[in-house]
């Protein structure tokens, strides 16, 4: 694709507030200060066959492995903080140990903005986080991905047109114009190249203009014009107002030129802390001087690499980086950092008023003067409408996926023709009832088998929903209220053409009425089944496992639902299962549909025989033999006397606790109850925060 041009100043006004020059001064700045972070995480080896007869040839050992060792440094408003290494140097770590990302029982040391710690809440509220993997719904265009999350991050006082300019301003500042109605895609649809996916990842959490930014390797993909194109955007977002840091990794000379602040590691310790332009003189200094002409960081990469494969390391360069940052500040008076501190800085919360003032979009807060009180809430927008935009975005997706629902549409229709033609018009012999029994429990037990197939857009999902919730773009709430409320509909087709097939095909009783429960109960059977896929693909995120156990977990409710073993007759320790299947409830609720009409008989006299070694013999021969029974019993019983009611037979399968209708409600509080277990899983299972 060819690089757009960078846009004209009047695209550059984001909700028509203008962005400061470079060489406006910026008053009373935000100042992030990290001193002596270190965080080491347990590692754990175990040698040898843990079988409980064997342990004496089992050992655990537990190393501690440091990934990041005493690292001081600040950020600055209106600068771009970069952080240099090679693969398990530390960078990622750095970066999430400052966006709040860590365990603060795990991480030592100290993070302050403006002097005061930030507290967790109003951290996810005031900064972003841009990840180095790229999440994003693959029907969606570009610039629908990047208006949607406008509508998340941006409040409802910003009118709809300030909000279509600012995702303008934002696709020409990304170069995204010519691929801006180009859906994303995905391995199995044709959508924009890895470097655009790369920057709409950008763009959908900038969206909002935090003050703190954080990015992950925000130019890896991309080729040198795109990666320098993304880090100019990032410096006028940092000249607006907001401090920017990012892990990079072998920056181009142009992008080291934009570049404020640049701290390099290795192995977890910072081996340069200092301005890009410093570079030369460190390493000559040090007495490696940078070739002319060579890129510095570059070359500063190499260096280090070799000094990693020498026995002393980098311990040299890790003393002389000490030392020689003590003498330049001595040199030059103090040098920056002293310069800094002796910058006041106003209190935390007078400083986000006052940013906000100036424009800056945080998420919902109020403008006013820098004196009024700090007013940010957590969401920038009510839940009503996260709950609106969420399903408007999700019915979006699915809507330009059809495959997936004819898939799923497809299977029903297969199951329900099979279904019919199998059991076409069944009579009310004793094979009939068995044959209804069987019809019923497999059409339940599709259904669950349907829903589990959901599990896998359920986890692809549950990423982009960790990203988004990690810093307050909604409420996991509303996210869970959202998928239920698009679900409805296509859980209501496919009742109805389950239901449609089968009832009057296989001849169930009831007529018109009995019609309108089984399709009631159903869509029951639908509910209760997706809200459980749901909950197992918030339980377990990989998708093999989660469908595995799900597949198993319904045959389990298959299996013990009453129709293999009548509940009388299972065994004691299974009961417990017996009541938590979710087969069980719509079975016994279809069960009581269809045999609860006391006109109804499904065993006369001579049909007592049927499936049995007396079934073969002649018709007057079994009267008599029924007339022989009757008289030792004391009854007149004839070959047409009703021996077996419908009552009868759901005793036989032991249904005779709950009526149908409350088998209805149970299966739908069944349903409740695993949208609530989802919800669980996503409140406490995607903190995104390293132990």
């Amino acid at each position: 694709m060819e690089i757009e041009e960078l846009p004209s100043e009047e695209h550059r006004q984001i909700l028509d507030v203008q962005i400061e020059s470079s060489s406006s001064p910026i008053l009373d700045p935000f100042l992030l200060s990290f001193q002596n972070l270190t965080y080491d995480v347990k590692v754990s080896t175990k040698t040898g066959f843990p079988f409980p007869w064997n342990k004496s040839n089992v050992s655990s050992e537990t190393n501690t492995k440091s990934l990041l060792r005493g690292i001081s440094g600040e950020a600055r408003e209106g600068q771009i903080m970069a952080i240099l290494g090679a693969s398990g140097s530390g960078k990622s770590t750095l970066i999430d140990a400052l966006a709040n990302r860590i365990s603060k029982q795990s991480l030592k040391g100290t993070i302050t903005l403006n002097g005061e710690v930030l507290d967790s809440g109003l951290s996810k509220v005031i900064s972003a986080y841009v990840m180095q993997d790229d999440l994003l719904f693959p029907m969606l265009t570009v610039e629908e991905t990047l208006m949607f999350s406008a509508e998340f991050r941006l409040p409802r006082s910003v009118s709809k047109r300030k909000k279509r300019e600012r995702v303008r301003s934002l696709i020409d500042q990304l170069g995204l114009r010519n691929a801006a109605k180009t859906v994303i895609g995905d391995e199995g649809h044709r959508g924009v190249s890895g470097g655009e996916r790369r920057r709409v990842s950008i763009g959908i959490d900038i969206i909002h203009d935090p003050i703190l930014l954080f990015l992950d390797e925000p130019t890896s993909g991309l080729d040198s014009t795109s990666a320098f194109m993304v880090v100019k955007v990032l410096q006028r977002i940092a000249q607006s107002g907001s401090i920017v840091i990012m892990a990079i990794h072998q920056p181009s000379s142009r992008i080291l030129g934009l570049i404020d602040r640049l701290i390099i590691l290795s192995h977890g310790r910072a081996l340069y802390n200092d301005s890009p332009p410093n570079l030369s003189h460190f390493f000559s200094d040090f007495g490696h001087p940078i070739p002319i002409n060579e890129n510095p960081s570059e070359f500063a990469l190499d260096l280090i690499r070799e000094l990693e494969g020498t026995p002393s390391g980098t311990q040299n360069l890790f003393e002389f980086n000490k030392s020689w940052k003590a003498s330049s500040m001595d040199d030059n008076g103090g040098g920056d950092d002293i310069a800094s501190m002796k910058r006041t800085t106003l209190p935390l919360k007078d400083a986000i008023a006052k940013s906000i003032s100036r424009g800056k979009l945080v998420s919902g807060g109020g403008t006013g003067g820098a004196n009024q009180s700090l007013s940010v809430p957590p969401f920038a927008n009510p839940f009503y409408i996260e709950v609106m935009v969420l399903s408007k975005r999700l019915l979006t997706n699915s809507r330009r996926m059809p495959a997936k629902f004819a898939v799923r549409l497809g299977t029903i229709t297969v199951t329900g023709i099979v279904l019919a033609t199998m059991f076409w018009q069944l009579d009310d012999s004793p094979a009939g009832v068995q044959e209804r029994l069987g019809c019923i429990s497999i059409s339940i037990a599709t259904i669950f088998f349907n829903c589990i197939t959901e599990v896998p857009t359920f986890i692809q999902e549950r990423y982009i929903f960790m990203r988004e919730t990690a810093y307050n773009a909604y409420r996991r709430s509303s996210y869970v209220l959202a998928r239920s409320i698009t679900h409805i509909p296509l859980l209501f087709n496919l009742a109805l053409t389950l239901s449609l097939i089968t009832f009057w095909a296989v001849g169930l009783a009831g007529g018109v009425p009995g019609f309108l429960f089984f399709f009631v109960t159903i869509l029951a059977a639908f509910w209760a089944g997706s809200s459980f896929a749901a909950f197992i693909s918030g339980l377990i995120p990989d998708v093999f496992l989660a469908f595995v156990s799900g597949i198993a977990i319904v045959s389990y409710f298959l299996f013990l639902c009453g129709f293999l073993v009548a509940r009388d007759r299972l065994p004691k320790y299974w009961l417990w299962f017996h009541y938590i299947s979710l087969v069980k409830y719509p079975y016994e609720a279809i069960l009581q549909n269809e045999f609860l009409d006391p006109t109804e008989c499904y065993v006369t006299g001579v049909q007592l025989f049927d499936q049995t070694a007396l079934g073969a013999l002649p018709a007057p021969v079994k009267s008599e033999l029924v007339a022989s029974m009757g008289h030792v019993l004391g009854r007149n019983i004839t070959s047409s006397t009703c021996l077996t009611t419908g009552k009868d037979i759901l005793k036989q399968q032991g249904i005779t606790e709950l009526s149908k209708w409350n088998c209805v409600w149970v299966t739908v509080a069944w349903g409740f109850f695993f949208r609530i277990l989802f919800y669980l899983t996503l409140l406490f299972g995607s903190k995104n925060k390293r132990k």
